[in-house]
């Protein structure tokens, strides 16, 4: 999905881990905590100028090659796609250079110097039940928008997203529904790697947790000297430990 702007995961109570006691769990093999990671987490967005540098820089830290996975009409992008596990992916994200990079995203990614982390994607249900809850709540929000992306092999994936108006400085993610007839990304990406960790980083980790509260966001919030995304991958050559 190719929005820089943040996502909500929606699940029953908020959990936010004490960064102190993060880092003292945290431990040198690759088996994930339950803490680190959001549990509606879809997928996390790694931004590149060039496509291919990016899908080169993840195998050199993992060991394992993402696989091309389409281009998005009308928004300037492509992307290339690896499993973190059941139900999450890795989606590589850079300008299509068939397409007119005017697009806010792909403009954004033809200037980074390196790759990095530029958003991430939950999954909360039914979207459309979301969204009437979150203007219930007095929460703007976009959507939900229709979405799709045909693949290598011909077949049409299609979807749905929510961004939130206020993402907080883009720590929050956009929400994503996958239509039932589309296969999760997921289940056929290049396989071997595992998300171990990813938190949300913040001056202020006390306001951030009453905005998350708000949401009934679940996912860890630390301090950090900025707004910044991070997150921690496994696979069989090492660990990719990427910042936004």
């Amino acid at each position: 999905m190719t929005s820089r702007r943040s996502f909500l995961a929606v699940a029953v109570g908020a959990l936010f881990a004490p960064s102190a006691l993060r880092t003292q769990n945290r431990q040198k093999s690759d088996v994930p905590l339950v803490d680190q990671v959001p549990p509606m987490l879809d997928h996390i967005l790694l931004g590149c100028n060039d496509l291919q540098r990016g899908i080169d820089f993840v195998e050199e830290h993992t060991g394992v090659r993402a696989a091309f996975g389409g281009v998005h009409p009308g928004r300037g992008t492509q992307n290339a796609l690896l499993s973190l596990g059941i139900r999450r992916y890795l989606e590589i994200i850079a300008p299509d250079p068939q397409q007119n990079a005017s697009a806010e995203l792909a403009s954004m990614l033809k200037k980074l110097t390196e790759p990095r982390l530029v958003g991430w994607a939950a999954h909360p249900g039914d979207i459309q039940v979301l969204a009437a809850d979150l203007a219930k709540a007095g929460i703007t929000a976009e959507g939900p928008t229709p979405g799709s992306r045909k693949r290598p092999d011909g077949n049409v994936l299609h979807w749905k997203t929510l961004n939130l108006k206020n993402d907080a400085n883009g720590l929050l993610p956009f929400f994503i529904e996958w239509s039932a007839d589309s296969p999760h990304p997921s289940a056929d990406a290049p396989s071997g790697c595992q998300l171990l960790r990813f938190e949300l980083l913040t001056p202020d980790p006390g306001a951030l947790a009453k905005t998350a509260a708000r949401l009934m966001l679940t996912a860890p919030i630390a301090k950090g000297t900025s707004p910044q995304l991070h997150a921690v991958a496994s696979g069989p050559k090492g660990q990719l430990d990427i910042m936004s």
